[in-house]
């Protein structure tokens, strides 16, 4: 079968990119720390099941999350389905609604699934003390990847140069990174990198590849890629507004606090 023909050969070039960390992990461990590796059988055990993973994970893209990306993209975008009439060379923005809350729900919904997003909010919550509690990050984050992405396929169907919005969305990081909490900061510039990882990418990824190639007087090339710039971009935003509106509630709690003592205080004299 084709497919396994296919899983044979993404495993044996998994091995060959794997093979390079193991070499290195081993050479610094053995020749320059000059100490034994612990656990070495549970070590070679867990690479063993990185390199077949990885290889599941690369075969399911292929065969699977790029295809639907594709797909959807297309069934999303025809004539049909909008109710426009097939021969028009442009289509106005707003016949592409579906797209966008489309671009919303995956986005949302495979940051959601993302695992390195999961072990950065485990950690961001275990080292705050509860400050930072794990789904507060992961929706904040889930937000902002999917208005980036609706804003990237509105960008694609209007044609609009990239860069005007990624200029636009760093004066909004650098202006906020001003007022946020600094505790924040770091984390909010990380979320916007871990988001971007293994679930997400792929379906972004086929999405704005398949919307460029079905929208009228698109490129697949110039106009398909750029979402995840999106998605990279905007959890950072989400992160420090969620920072900024928790710091805000607390201020407004104290001072509620402050004028409640102050009345008890005020009667007790009178």
């Amino acid at each position: 079968m084709k497919i396994i023909e296919d899983f044979i050969a993404v495993f044996q070039s998994t091995i060959g990119d794997v093979l390079p960390i193991v070499l290195i992990i081993f050479i610094t461990q053995y020749v320059i720390i000059r100490r034994p590796v612990t656990n070495l059988k549970n070590i070679i055990f867990g690479f063993v099941l990185v390199i077949l993973g990885m290889a599941f994970f690369l075969v399911g893209l292929e065969e699977a999350l790029f295809p639907l990306g594709d797909v959807m993209a297309k069934q999303l975008t025809n004539p049909d389905f909008l109710g426009v009439d097939r021969l028009v060379e442009y289509i106005q923005w707003d016949s592409y609604l579906w797209v966008y809350l489309f671009a919303v729900a995956i986005g949302f919904s495979t940051t959601l699934a993302e695992p390195a997003l999961l072990a950065v909010a485990i950690k961001a919550q275990d080292v705050s003390g509860g400050t930072v509690s794990i789904w507060g990050l992961r929706i904040s984050v889930a937000i902002g990847v999917g208005l980036g992405i609706a804003l990237g396929t509105f960008r694609i169907v209007t044609g609009t140069p990239l860069h005007y919005y990624i200029i636009a969305g760093y004066i909004i990081v650098i202006v906020q990174t001003l007022f946020a909490p600094k505790s924040i900061i770091a984390l909010a510039y990380d979320s916007g990198g871990v988001t971007t990882s293994t679930v997400t990418v792929p379906l972004v990824a086929a999405l704005g590849i398949g919307l460029a190639g079905t929208v009228p007087g698109r490129s697949e090339l110039i106009d398909g890629f750029g979402l995840i710039a999106f998605a990279s971009l905007f959890p950072m935003i989400t992160v420090m507004g969620y920072a900024q509106i928790g710091m805000w509630r607390a201020k407004r709690n104290m001072k509620i606090q402050a004028l409640k003592d102050k009345k008890v205080i005020d009667s007790g004299k009178v």
